[in-house]
């Protein structure tokens, strides 16, 4: 009689109880996007018009072969492979005509995961019990234990203590509509909770402490070689980090955490500010060869920019230091230092030839009148090429503190997006 349902009439309706208790989280895979799940199963029902005397018979149960007796065809329609846990051959009958069945399963069921918010990520995987081959109206599915007892029970028997942790599960009745039947189902979800101490301990620590690393190297001289060194060395260091960390992270199709969105904007965060500092060391060392900066730009990054990242603008000085040979000496021999203003004050002296037979203090007057007059047309030149690179200089030096400030805004913004994106 196995093959037949243990009701007096076919039409009756065979309720059968399911209870699960969740031994063991074995693991997940993010990439094969499957569970593996430990589970001790038990299936309640009871044969219709079978029972016995206990004291009459002197015992309250037996026990069959499940091969001889017949028992309800409960599957979980999320099994990815073969349940490989150890057979029970037996199944208990009590002497009121219940019928009980327990055994356990290796569940590798699949699981839609979402790994956006990783480490911190919770997922929901569901087992969903039923009956291959009888609709609701020949065999119905009902819970004999409420989802806090099965949660409870589940987390005293746990054997296991692996990177996921079972926060909760609930369980939900279900009926779907398949062809002219409608079958019945028991759904639970499994609500599990990453560890995530191992991946901030050796991801997200190390990270920020490169990150801090490569905002401290600000301080240095701008026009300083060692700072964009110290800089190449920093990217260096983070690109064979994340080689090192990338077996850490989770590997999927359709989904990226926002972990590796993070590296990869810290990434390129320090390669800009590598660029930046390429640029204000051309600046310092090639700033003489350049021609004169556009009078916006000096307008917008000395008076405007300036003032907001605290920076304050250096006074030019209008006084130039050059030294002059003495009577009688060669130039490439003792100099003297004058101190000249402009040449515009020079430009109405006498520049006749220094006749020899006027007043020797008149004479000594004029040539040297003529000699500061020349000194001064040359360096008047050179006075505008020496302005217009201290002003790419000031100009590079504004632009070095507003990378700054955009880099530490950067850095504290995206951490605070983490760090919502994690809560929520």
């Amino acid at each position: 009689q196995k093959l037949h349902r243990p009701v007096r009439q076919f039409s009756d309706v065979l309720n059968v109880s399911i209870d699960m208790t969740v031994v063991g989280l074995l693991g997940v895979d993010e990439k094969k996007q499957c569970l593996t799940v430990f589970i001790w199963l038990v299936l309640e029902w009871y044969v219709d018009g079978l029972s016995w005397d206990e004291k009459e018979c002197g015992f309250s149960r037996i026990s069959l072969l499940r091969d001889t007796f017949w028992v309800p065809d409960i599957h979980i329609r999320e099994f990815m492979e073969e349940d490989k846990s150890p057979k029970t051959p037996y199944v208990y009958l009590y002497n009121t005509g219940r019928v009980f069945d327990d055994k356990p399963i290796r569940v590798v069921s699949s699981c839609k995961l979402g790994i956006h918010s990783f480490p911190f990520d919770i997922q929901n995987c569901t087992l969903t019990f039923g009956s291959y081959l009888y609709f609701s109206d020949h065999l119905m599915l009902t819970a004999s234990t409420t989802a806090a007892e099965i949660l409870n029970e589940s987390l005293k028997v746990s054997q296991t203590k692996t990177e996921w942790e079972l926060v909760d599960i609930q369980v939900t009745p279900l009926s779907k509509q398949v062809g002219s039947g409608v079958y019945a189902y028991i759904v639970y979800s499994l609500i599990l909770r990453r560890r995530p101490i191992l991946y901030v301990v050796n991801l997200i620590l190390p990270s920020i402490f490169l990150v801090s690393l490569d905002l401290f190297s600000f301080c240095l001289p701008a026009q300083a070689v060692d700072r964009s060194a110290f800089k190449m060395t920093l990217i260096l260091g983070y690109t064979v980090f994340l080689l090192l960390m990338n077996d850490l992270l989770p590997v999927t199709g359709n989904d990226v955490p926002i972990l590796n969105a993070y590296f990869s904007l810290s990434f390129g965060m320090m390669v800009a500010s590598l660029l930046e500092t390429l640029f204000i060391v051309h600046v310092h060392f090639h700033s003489c060869q350049f021609s004169v900066p556009p009078y916006w730009l000096k307008v917008l990054m000395l008076q405007y920019v300036a003032p907001v990242v605290r920076l304050p603008q250096r006074k030019q000085s209008n006084r130039i230091t050059v030294s002059l040979p003495q009577r009688g000496e060669e130039s490439d021999h003792k100099s003297v230092t004058a101190s000249i203003v402009y040449p515009k004050e020079l430009r109405n002296l006498h520049r006749d030839p220094v006749d020899p037979e006027l007043n020797p203090v008149h004479a000594e007057m004029k040539r040297l009148s003529s000699e500061l007059t020349a000194i001064c047309g040359h360096l008047d030149k050179r006075f505008k090429e020496s302005k217009s690179s201290q002003d790419w200089k000031n100009i590079a030096t504004v632009i070095d503190r507003l990378t700054f400030y955009l880099y530490l805004l950067l850095c504290i913004v995206s951490f605070i997006t983490m760090i919502i994106v994690w809560y929520k």
